[in-house]
């Protein structure tokens, strides 16, 4: 192996590791703008209409 062949694959083992930092930089970002949709999406929902009155649901009738 000569000293050019390692400098080569030095260089681009140092390319390979700066595209895996940007590729996962930007799922980062990707993932924290999917959570701030799902945060707005849950915000978003309507909340639970108040309970029903006490004396609603507490009996079932069991005759047909």
């Amino acid at each position: 192996m000569e000293v050019s062949d390692i400098a080569s694959m030095a260089t681009a083992m140092a390319q390979s590791r700066i595209q895996q930092a940007v590729q996962v930089s930007v799922l980062k970002k990707s993932l924290d703008a999917e959570q701030t949709s799902a945060m707005q999406l849950l915000d978003a929902i309507p909340g639970s209409p108040g309970s029903n009155p006490l004396h609603l649901g507490q009996n079932v009738d069991v005759h047909a």
